[in-house]
């Protein structure tokens, strides 16, 4: 199978777009397919996992290089000549992708990756929320197919009248994360870092951006026993230290491979903030590396966390059942472990192999059925963006 990879973000920004368009990559490479990546002009490499990565200009916005639209896209396309596009969380250059396919009779997958107008309303860009609605509805119905991360986010796209969609989640490293982690040295001396006296460790992964909502920590101030480590970086750094001064608190800055694994491994309880998180994949390593989740019952955490099972999901806007939650697993040392080795059990089925396995699965199905539109008078493929 020939695969064409249009995606938002790439390398050597390093995102939640970023790691699965890897995964994706990696997979492939290990199968035998071919494949191509185009993406914004952001330093990236030449190529990744054996494939040629072209590069088109791109513009700054929020440390991130955003993708602009460039004819060079569809005669790269015409010329790698694929079976499938691939457009990982598409936005101005995925759309065009998707376009530039359709034009060219190939069939898309588009994966959903970025609530939009989520991110539009809480950073003031300017758009009402209807107005990026109508814009990811736009974009979409160019695709032949949709992939949602979630149920919450099935249910959005459906409400803003997007179909042809199917779930796909997101694998993760059962190896890396791990909760035999725990008694490696880097870990321990980590550990003694964060727990000198014991303390219970509320650890928290991920951008530290507006719509992640991290300085809602703040509502653990004066449990007792307890400290907080944060992975992570970014533009809401001085207000999550303004906000949790004063606290126990320790700004682990961002962290990646077996350091991050580490910090997973040191902490006792993961706590995810924010409420708009299409899939939640720091979730999914925290549950590997075998700890309790604390996370708000939106979004991805819902499909999860498994409340009362492998960790507690709190009310959205209640930072006093967010307290709560914690203040439950804080006092409860069988309690943490038991949900933890739940939150293990429960990931076993989900590594990135079966996962981009079921990709390439939906792969072969929008093939088949631009085939079948073909063959099939009166049947019409994915309409093309105009």
């Amino acid at each position: 199978m020939r695969v064409a990879v249009i995606s938002e973000s790439f390398l050597p920004t390093v995102n939640g777009v970023t790691n699965s368009v890897c995964k994706v990559l990696d997979h492939l490479a290990a199968t035998g397919h071919e494949a191509i990546v185009i993406c914004p002009d952001g330093g990236a490499p030449r190529e990744y996992a054996g494939f040629t990565v072209h590069t088109v200009p791109a513009l700054a916005y929020r440390q991130f290089p955003v993708g602009l639209p460039n004819p060079h896209v569809q005669r790269i396309l015409a010329r790698f000549a694929p079976d499938v596009l691939h457009a990982a969380s598409p936005f101005l250059l995925g759309a065009q992708g998707i376009a530039a396919a359709n034009r060219l009779g190939v069939p898309s997958v588009a994966v959903f990756q970025t609530d939009v107008a989520g991110y539009t309303r809480r950073h003031g860009v300017g758009l009402a929320s209807s107005i990026a609605w109508r814009f990811v509805r736009w974009v979409h119905e160019g695709a032949d197919l949709t992939l949602v991360p979630s149920s919450a986010s099935q249910a959005d796209l459906e409400g803003a009248g997007i179909d042809r969609l199917a779930r796909w989640g997101r694998g993760v490293d059962l190896v890396r994360y791990h909760p035999n982690n725990r008694f490696a040295p880097a870990t321990r001396a980590l550990r003694e870092r964060l727990s000198p006296d014991g303390e219970v460790v509320i650890g928290y992964v991920g951008r530290i951006a507006a719509e992640k909502q991290v300085e809602r920590l703040e509502s653990l101030r004066g449990i007792p026993g307890i400290h907080v480590a944060i992975v992570g970086d970014g533009p809401h750094v001085p207000v999550v230290q303004k906000q949790l001064r004063g606290m126990p608190v320790t700004m682990l800055g961002r962290l990646g491979g077996q350091e991050l694994a580490a910090a997973y491994a040191s902490f006792d309880i993961f706590v995810h903030t924010g409420t708009e998180e299409t899939f939640g994949q720091t979730v999914q390593e925290a549950h590997a590396s075998g700890l309790p989740v604390v996370a708000p019952r939106a979004g991805g955490p819902i499909d999860l966390v498994g409340h009362g099972v492998d960790g507690y999901l709190f009310s959205p806007a209640d930072d006093r059942d967010l307290r709560s939650s914690v203040g439950a697993l804080v006092a409860d040392a069988p309690l943490r472990r038991r949900m933890g080795e739940a939150g293990r059990r429960g990931v076993l089925g989900r590594t990135w192999e079966t996962i981009c396995d079921e990709l390439i699965g939906h792969y072969e199905r929008v093939i088949l059925d631009r085939v079948l539109a073909v063959e099939e008078p009166g049947v019409s493929a994915a309409p093309t963006p105009v």
